[in-house]
């Protein structure tokens, strides 16, 4: 087959990663892939060279794919990827982001190609945005939901949000996990007291980690809130933060650091190769991902997989990983003060910290291969084909 996927931005960032390696595994089937994208820019960083480096996949730069709204911008974007599907003719279009989603599933379906699929990695309407965006965008979504043929939801609870907002049919979503490369994350441990003592940290120390784009809504905010009176209080200097991640909040958050006396204890890795991740995550002892939205926090299954109990808001696919008691703590979205519960907790039991940590490995280390994603996409791909025939 002739698989064109489509994604709005090709930054270093959770659907982005899924989107790639559902191109790399779709060429390892022996498929002809190709992945359309808008302009890349920024300080979160970029996974093209990562494509470039395969050598198996084409690139298309669509100019006016952007993700901000923009009438103009996006009617010329609409002609663009038209223009894309009509002169590589391919045989399945799957979209990826909400932008790209919209626009391209369109495209594709005016192009009568066989196979329009769309992968829902996180909802574009949620309640920290005005009502009249979320009205557009629930909008644009059911027209789009109309021009494809599946829905691929990377969390049960996207497809639950996106019926309970009449988007699509039932019968047009199925749930794919997002997948990763799991090999490195199995043996990352490995790394643990090189990066340690990279940041000079020894055994005592307990490092509560964060990866997320330093952005709106990832929750950096509330770890400084939360933690605050936490690292004041521990004079012997026992527990510290590593936050892994660039973005355009960075300045402003340096200043918060700055400002409440605790920029000595928070390590700033920045933005990193994803290939460093996992050694990173090894030197962290529990996991904090605070995001007030994600489809499925990628950074919940990697601290899974790397044995580490996972601190996380309760907001859309997060308990489908992090399960209370059993592989985490799952917290309000916005409750600093049970947020620094949860770490006191977690940092007074260290044996359950590891219980839950190789509970949380068993959980997801075969459902969240990125082996067994490509492996479902194709058959979800050839099973489409078949009945469009």
């Amino acid at each position: 087959m002739r698989i064109l996927h489509l994604s709005t931005r090709l930054i270093i960032g959770g659907s982005q990663e899924n989107t790639l390696l559902s191109c790399i595994g779709a060429a390892d089937h022996g498929h002809t892939v190709a992945l359309g994208y808008g302009p890349i820019y920024g300080p979160e960083g970029s996974l093209l060279p990562r494509v470039v480096a395969d050598g198996r996949i084409e690139r298309f730069e669509i100019p006016d794919l952007t993700r901000s709204v923009d009438p103009l911008r996006d009617w010329r974007c609409l002609q663009q990827l038209r223009a894309l599907i009509q002169a590589w003719r391919p045989d399945v279009v799957h979209t990826h982001s909400s932008k790209a989603g919209i626009l391209g599933r369109g495209a594709a379906w005016s192009a009568r190609v066989r196979v329009v699929v769309h992968t829902i990695h996180g909802l574009p309407f949620h309640p920290y945005q005005s009502w009249l965006k979320n009205a557009a965008y629930v909008r644009a979504e059911r027209w789009a939901a109309k021009r494809c043929h599946a829905i691929v939801s990377v969390a049960d609870a996207m497809t639950v949000g996106a019926l309970a907002h009449k988007i699509g049919r039932p019968e047009q979503f199925v749930t794919i996990r997002s997948g990763m490369e799991i090999a490195p994350w199995l043996v990352a441990q490995r790394d643990r007291g090189r990066i340690r003592k990279q940041f000079g940290w020894g055994d005592e120390t307990v490092v509560l980690g964060t990866v997320a784009r330093l952005a709106e809504l990832k929750g950096h905010d509330d770890l400084i809130d939360a933690f605050t009176p936490l690292l004041r209080a521990d004079t012997k200097s026992r527990v510290a933060l590593l936050w892994v991640g660039d973005g355009w909040w960075r300045q402003r958050l340096v200043d918060r650091l700055n400002k409440a006396g605790i920029a000595d204890r928070v390590a700033l890795a920045g933005l990193v190769d994803p290939s460093e991740i996992p050694a990173l995550m090894s030197a962290m002892d529990v996991i904090v991902h605070p995001s007030y939205r994600e489809g499925l926090p990628r950074a919940a299954v990697q601290g899974a997989l790397i044995g580490k109990p996972v601190i996380a808001y309760d907001v859309d696919g997060g308990r489908e990983v992090c399960k209370t008691g059993v592989t985490g703590i799952l917290v309000k979205a916005g409750d600093v003060a049970a947020l620094r519960a949860a770490a006191e907790a977690l940092i007074a039991n260290p044996s359950e910290c590891s219980a839950m940590g190789q509970r949380g490995r068993e959980l997801v280390q075969h459902e969240f291969d990125s082996r067994t994603m490509v492996d479902q996409l194709d058959a979800l791909y050839a099973r489409l084909w078949a009945q469009s025939k």
